[in-house]
This record gives structure tokens, sequence and C-alpha cells, in this order.
């Protein structure tokens, strides 16, 4: 039975994102940094860790709060956002 359960958990290719962890890592003293956002999926069946540009973090970040449902796609490595409503800024 356990055999039969992981190979369904790894047919999975399309997880509910039901929480997140924003970040920023400084690289070195006074210097430029990094941003990471942690992906929580399906309540910590799985993780995935994006690595962000700073303008890509900034829209990732608007979408995050605007998004009712966000899914990720771990095949394609695709952050898919859903019912956003007309009009968020």
């Amino acid at each position: 039975m356990a055999e039969t359960e992981e190979r369904a958990e790894q047919a999975i290719q399309v997880r509910q994102v039901t929480d997140y962890q924003a970040s920023w890592t400084e690289e070195e003293p006074w210097g430029d940094g990094s941003f990471t956002f942690q992906l929580i999926l399906d309540d910590g069946a799985d993780l995935y860790v994006l690595q962000p540009t700073v303008g890509d973090a900034k829209v990732i970040r608007k979408l995050l709060d605007n998004s009712e449902a966000l899914t990720f796609d771990l095949e394609r490595r695709a952050l898919i956002f859903s019912n956003i409503p007309l009009g968020s800024k």
C-alpha cells in the first residue's frame, strides 16, 4: 500500500499553494541581495523555492496579494494565479 501511495504522490504534477514565505538574503555586507519565495504545496506535501529577480519579485508579490487561489505546476515550474479581481493594483 505504501508503494502505491508514493507513486500516486509522484504522479501529482499540479499542487495547490497553501502558504508561502518570502525572504531576502544579503549576499555581501552593504551589497546586493536576493529574494526567495518558498511555496508550501498542499499543506506541506511538497515545497518549492522560487528565486526571482527584484523586478519579478515585485510582480509576484502583487499577484500573491491579489490572487484568490494559487497552484504550482511542478513539471513546468509555473506559478498559476487564479481569480484575480479586475482592477487589482
